[in-house]
């Protein structure tokens, strides 16, 4: 009986897998076709078939320090740069760090203001916080620009 793991590679990190895997097998007199090779990558990331990993591997959002994101912080809008980024727990979320092309302001009162140009927070692999704000929005929406 396989576990389930979640991916936490884009698929084409998971092709270039399968091919180093085949070159391999074939480089030590067994060789396979890619087909087979990209079955046996799946297996190796606890998933029933390469259809099943793409499917996963295809729904989440993938980012790397140094990305330029946009999204919403707190209901503002922003434009940042990834500046960290580790996967929490099981692989379910993630912490990132933002660090904001211009300050948000955290506050929506009119008399004051508290800005932010650097933020850390928890997303899942939809790129949203579970955190919501009073309103039941996420405290932080992240998209890849």
């Amino acid at each position: 009986m396989m576990t389930h793991r979640i991916p936490t590679a884009p698929i084409e990190a998971y092709k270039a897998q399968a091919r180093r895997l085949r070159d391999d097998l074939h480089a030590a007199g067994t060789p396979i076709s890619h087909s087979r090779a990209l079955e046996l990558v799946a297996h190796q990331h606890g998933v029933r078939d390469w259809n099943t990993l793409v499917a996963e591997a295809g729904n989440r959002l993938h980012f790397s320090v140094g990305d330029r994101v946009s999204g919403e912080y707190l209901g503002q809008p922003f434009t940042a740069e990834v500046r960290g980024l580790s996967v929490l727990g099981d692989g379910g979320h993630r912490r990132i760090t933002l660090h904001f092309d211009q300050p948000v302001d955290v506050v929506r009162f009119d008399s004051f203001s508290a800005l932010r140009q650097r933020v850390s927070g928890e997303i899942g692999w939809d790129g949203r916080s579970s955190r919501r704000t009073s309103d039941g929005q996420p405290q932080l929406i992240v998209r890849p620009i």
